[in-house]
This record gives structure tokens, C-alpha cells and sequence, in this order.
């Protein structure tokens, strides 16, 4: 097999591939075809049709077979269902191919640990596409967060039913995404844990809420849902001094602060009053696929980590294992470790 990276020298675009256009692939494929930094050499798709439809419509080449594409690319997308994350990330990073992955990394723990492995094993860049991350609006809440001391976490993360990625739990397609940016914003352990949940429509829970204790005292509760008829993307930072909304959706951060100010007459009757604050944040309107993409790209041209890399990613999909098994069951989960502070045996 040739390897584009022999050929390739430090100023020329780098060759990359799509594997899997269907909803998220084709966005891959439109936005890998803007970056400046990139060439955009084919996708591949088990659906003939629909790849040679989108090849044809950025002028690249389709493959019938991932494992051709392989041999042209420095670095891939992969788009396909969850359930083939792991045997079509494996082919690829055996074959020395940095690889972007859609979140989440897995269907399963064992199978995220192999993607690692095998990343680590083969000196490649193994990048989870948690967007989110990559939000202007996460980004700006992060920094506000540096100047409040936080008590608590609330995020919602709601839609309509959809037939997409109908093969796994709303857990594991949308909660993930705040369990990534949950424990990107409180780097402790999770120690104790409730969680409930009901299914619908997919034969999977389609509906999830969580509560979280940290090992640090802090909460966080987590709701996500595929059977709202509304769509959230939504995080309340509950501040000693603030509360903090980030509206993903929007693109839009505000800060709410209590200042009571009264202005009396003689007669003792209010004329002005002031019971809050609120400040609005400026973000960037940068699309956050644009911002993720191009920081794989520049991971790939630099040889640097990922800001979510492989082991990020299975620390998310650990904690969504836990909360789905803990809906499903609906019992309280402590962990092992507070259960031996506490002197009780956990075998």
C-alpha cells in the first residue's frame, strides 16, 4: 500500500477521505472541502447511490470499498453507524491513517479500549467528534466559569424523534455530548449517581435524567431526551454569585446577577427598581464542525494531540455506561472507592 505521508511535503494540502455520507458524513464532506489546508481525495459508502451522489457534488471519487480509500489519504472521517466504529477505525488506523471519528468512539467500553490501543500502537491521531467542544458558546462559558465559583451543573439536551441514529440509547447519542463537556468542566470523579429513564419509540431509552455528585462536593443533573417536541441544547452553570446560561443553539451566553436597588420618596413609595443583571457575552460565529475539522487538521499537519482524543472520549463513554445501566436498573450507584471511605465491603 503507498502512504500519501511519504510523499506529501510540509506546505502541501493533506489528502483526506470520508467514510460514511449519510447525515453527519455529508456535512464532513462540505466542510473538508472549504478548508484551505486540505484535499479532498473521495468517499466511500455501503450505499452506492447515495456516494456517488455526493462525490459527484464536491467532484471527488467514490469507493465502493473504505479499505481503497485508505490508500490515498493521510488522514479519514468516520461517519458510519456506532456499531462499526471499532472494525472500521481498526482498519484504518492499522493502516496509518489518522483518524476522526464520530462520537461516540464505541458501541461498547472493550471496543473503545481497542481504538486507543491500536491508536497508541500505531502512532496515529485518534480525534472523537464531540462538536459541542468546539461551540463558541462552550468555549466563552469555560472562560466565564475561570471568574465564578460553581455549586452546580444543569444541562438539557432535548429533540423531536428522529429515525437517526436510532441503533443506541439518547444516552449514548445525545447525553454524551454533555458528559463529555460536564467532565471538561469538573475534572473530579464521580462518586455517587441517580438516574431514570423511559422508551418510546426505539426500543432504547429515548428519554434520560441523571444526577451527579463529584468528588469535590459539586452536582450536576443531565437530562436528555429524543421525544420532546422542541429542540435544547442547553447549560445553567449555578454560581455562588451568578447563574450562567449557555445556549448552544443560539450561539448565545448570559449572566445573571442579583442587585436589588430601590429608590424611595419621601412618602416612602418606590420609583426606581432594580432586582437584576443581566450581562450578555460575546461569542464568535464560527460554525463548530469548521472549528473541529480544522483542528484535526492541524493535529495532523503538527503531530499534536487532539483536545479530544481517544482517552477523553472513553472516559465519556464510561460515565454513559454507568448512567444507562443505572436508568435501566434504578438503583443508586456509589462508587467502589466512597463505599471503602465509608467502610462498607464492596464484594
Amino acid at each position: 500500500m503507498s502512504n500519501p505521508m511519504l510523499d506529501r511535503s510540509p506546505n502541501k494540502p493533506i489528502p483526506v477521505g470520508v467514510i460514511g455520507v449519510g447525515h453527519m458524513g455529508q456535512h464532513h464532506t462540505r466542510v473538508l472541502s472549504l478548508l484551505k489546508d486540505v484535499q479532498l481525495v473521495g468517499v466511500a459508502d455501503v450505499n452506492r447511490e447515495r456516494g456517488l451522489h455526493i462525490a459527484s457534488q464536491y467532484r471527488v471519487h467514490f469507493y465502493e470499498d473504505y479499505r481503497e480509500l485508505l490508500e490515498h489519504v493521510e488522514a479519514v472521517c468516520i461517519a458510519v453507524p456506532t456499531r462499526l466504529h471499532c472494525s472500521v477505525g481498526l482498519d484504518c488506523l492499522r493502516a496509518g491513517v489518522h483518524t476522526l471519528i464520530e462520537k461516540p468512539i464505541a458501541a461498547s467500553i472493550a471496543e473503545a479500549e481497542i481504538l486507543v490501543n491500536a491508536a497508541a500502537e500505531y502512532n496515529r491521531i485518534l480525534q472523537v467528534g464531540h462538536i459541542e467542544r468546539f461551540n463558541p458558546a462552550f468555549r466563552e462559558l469555560t472562560n466565564v466559569l475561570k471568574r465564578e465559583e460553581l455549586l452546580a451543573l444543569e444541562a438539557h439536551r432535548l429533540s423531536p424523534y428522529s429515525s437517526r441514529a436510532n441503533d443506541v440509547s439518547v444516552v449514548f447519542d445525545l447525553m454524551i455530548h454533555d458528559i463529555d463537556l460536564i467532565l471538561e468542566l469538573i475534572p473530579y470523579q464521580v462518586v455517587k449517581m441517580t438516574a431514570s429513564g423511559n422508551a418510546a419509540n426505539s426500543g432504547y431509552l429515548d428519554y434520560v435524567t441523571a444526577n451527579l455528585v463529584f468528588e469535590n462536593g459539586l452536582v450536576s443533573t443531565l437530562t436528555a431526551s429524543k421525544v420532546t417536541h422542541r429542540k435544547i441544547r442547553r447549560i445553567a452553570a449555578h454560581c455562588k454569585d451568578s447563574l450562567v446560561e449557555a445556549d448552544f443553539l443560539n450561539n448565545d451566553i448570559s449572566i445573571h446577577r442579583q442587585t436589588t436597588s430601590n429608590y424611595l420618596t419621601d412618602y416612602g413609595q418606590v420609583l426606581y427598581r432594580q432586582d437584576g443583571l443581566i450581562e450578555k457575552v460575546y461569542t464568535s460565529n464560527i460554525e463548530p464542525l469548521h472549528a473541529e475539522l480544522d483542528h484535526f487538521i492541524q493535529c495532523v499537519r503538527g503531530g499534536i494531540k487532539p483536545s479530544v482524543g481517544g482517552e477523553q472520549a472513553l472516559k465519556a463513554l464510561l460515565l454513559a455506561d454507568r448512567i444507562e445501566k443505572t436508568a435501566l436498573d434504578g438503583t443508586l450507584w456509589v462508587s467502589a472507592n466512597k463505599l471503602a471511605t465509608a467502610g462498607i465491603a464492596t464484594n
